[in-house]
């Protein structure tokens, strides 16, 4: 069977979606609304392979992301192997866990070489303490949305067709307040943000805003990873508000994400500033992730 990659489409979504929900993966990698939105990016193209799901970048020396779905894992990767080979490339595979690694190793023993970067470790949080921000470790958050609650009139509100043009124009103001800090990356992010709010509703994301005196400070909106873990894809606040990014972690947590134990804040791709606050969380586990080369 000769694999056939192309662009993703909106309508892959569902069949993308079933095969993701059946496998309960923890990496930020297998959620179609962001493989959907980063793929002009990435020049990401998927393709389906029996009951696996399959990705790649386009690029010569590109990855292919871990088989995911049911069946046969050996016949998916013999199919990867033949892709790369034919494509003039040695098969790497992006985005394997420890558990991944013990199924390729029971089909593969020792074929493969693993290498880790913890630049793209996931961040892993209970809903129950982004939503309650318990004990003394988080202190300081609590005292920041205090004050946050002080500083003037607030509303919280799900994101929705009625208020989407409000994030965009919120989003304007932020870029152009923070894109001299790393212009080639958060351009990248703009695109693919642009992306996610065109596409809100097609691709069924949840998110949430919070305004002060009547203006959006704050936005947030990521999607589900099967039943158990919510995947945060963006935030936004301004930086010069105090409290404004612990207020809308807290309240969309505490008020969209009951129903997930654990919520994937995604990887902090080696930016020392948003390493820091990620970690200022007290994540459940860093999930780690390896790229696994073929040795022939």
């Amino acid at each position: 069977m000769t694999l056939e990659f192309k662009a993703p489409r909106i309508e892959d979504r569902d069949w993308v979606t079933e095969l993701m929900a059946s496998s309960e993966r923890e990496s930020c990698e297998y959620c179609f609304g962001n493989i959907f939105v980063w793929s002009p990016i990435y020049r990401t193209h998927i393709a389906r392979f029996e009951d696996y799901f399959l990705a790649a970048g386009t690029d010569e020396d590109a990855a292919y992301c871990f088989p995911m779905g049911r069946g046969d894992l050996r016949r998916a990767v013999d199919a990867l192997h033949d892709h790369a080979r034919a494509n003039g490339r040695q098969l790497c595979l992006f985005g394997v866990t420890d558990r991944d690694r013990q199924l390729l190793e029971a089909v593969y023993p020792e074929r493969f070489t693993y290498e880790t970067d913890r630049d793209f470790f996931d961040y892993i949080y209970t809903q129950q303490d982004l939503a309650s921000l318990p004990g003394k470790k988080y202190h300081a958050k609590r005292n920041h949305i205090a004050a946050f609650e002080r500083s003037g009139s607030y509303t919280y509100e799900r994101i929705t067709t009625e208020n989407l043009a409000d994030c965009v124009e919120m989003d304007k103001v932020w870029k152009a307040e923070n894109i001299d800090k790393n212009p080639v990356d958060l351009e990248n992010e703009q695109r693919a943000l642009d992306r996610a709010f065109e596409y809100y509703t097609a691709l069924r994301l949840r998110g949430a805003l919070v305004r002060l005196d009547g203006a959006v400070v704050a936005f947030t909106m990521g999607e589900a990873m099967g039943r158990h873990m919510f995947c945060t894809h963006f935030e936004k606040a301004f930086s010069h508000v105090r409290g404004a990014y612990p207020m809308i972690n807290r309240e969309f947590a505490a008020r969209e994400l009951r129903e997930f134990p654990l919520i994937n804040r995604e990887e902090d791709t080696g930016d020392e500033g948003l390493r820091k606050a990620k970690l200022s969380y007290h994540p459940l586990k860093l999930l780690v992730k390896y790229n696994a080369v073929c040795k022939d």
